[in-house]
């Protein structure tokens, strides 16, 4: 697996439930001049209220930047990133030829999420310098340095001292029910609605919104699902809105008012 002539680089990227938290994992591998492998690790702190898929992406990010720090790149013909995530493998040539052309957005008009650090990621590889191939390598699996860097990376979520990678404010739920997205479909109907959390995505310039149905008769009432905002939705608060007729691009089109509940 170990490239001759190449910066391997072993990432790995981890998140906690309670508390929400996240971590990154970085292992370098070289050859050295006998044909040894020599490998050098790298521990950084958490961040707090972290998805795995932020810290898959941010453990990339780090990964070059530190190695273009340390010039770990200056005398290697190319860099290949080690990576457990699919999410990451699969989608950075999207995110590198065509999601850049669709102002992020997929071809259903549905915001891309992390877009801001698949932005940086890019940036990132294009400042090394060198070729920047991605390769994917099972988790948990014979890699001793995949496991190393899963291990920094459960280390370091273990130790959130860095800010939230975006901010996002949450409420209590008052349903039973979990989040499960399309359950409710864009049908163009009028529904009242409560905030659980919102997340402003600055790419897109959008809201996303966790909520939750609380119109009294309707057969989606309790249901939890997603949907995105031009307009601030506060959370914990609960509105009467028109949605959209596109399930895979939920919408909020309009926000007829403010409804005043018991519970916020």
């Amino acid at each position: 697996m170990i490239a001759e002539h190449a910066l391997n680089v072993f990432t790995d990227g981890s998140s906690l439930r309670s508390p929400r938290s996240g971590g990154i994992g970085i292992r370098f591998v070289i050859i050295d001049p006998n044909g040894d492998e020599q490998s050098q690790d790298v521990q950084f702190t958490g961040y707090r209220h972290a998805t795995n898929n932020q810290m898959e992406l941010r453990a990339c990010i780090v990964a070059l930047d530190e190695a273009i720090r340390l010039h770990l790149v200056d005398n290697v013909s190319k860099v290949i990133v080690y990576s457990d995530s699919l999410y990451v493998v699969d989608n950075l040539p999207r995110a590198m030829f065509q999601w850049p052309k669709t102002r992020w957005l997929s071809t259903a008009g549905r915001p891309i999420l992390n877009a801001d650090l698949w932005k940086q990621l890019i940036a990132s590889m294009r400042r090394t310098g060198k070729r920047v191939e991605f390769k994917w390598v099972k988790g948990h699996a014979k890699s001793i340095h995949n496991k190393a860097a899963d291990k920094m990376a459960r280390q370091s979520a273990n130790i959130p001292f860095n800010p939230p990678l975006s901010l996002v404010h949450v409420r209590r739920k008052l349903s039973a029910q979990s989040v499960q997205i399309g359950s409710v479909p864009m049908e163009g109907q009028r529904l009242s609605i409560r905030v659980i959390t919102t997340e402003y995505l600055r790419v897109q310039k959008l809201w996303k919104c966790k909520y939750e149905v609380i119109s009294k008769g309707s057969p989606l009432r309790s249901n939890i699902d997603i949907v995105f905002s031009g307009s601030l939705l506060k959370a914990g608060h609960a509105y009467y809105v028109l949605l959209n007729r596109e399930t895979r691009n939920p919408r909020v089109v309009r926000v007829f008012k403010e409804i005043e509940t018991k519970t916020r």
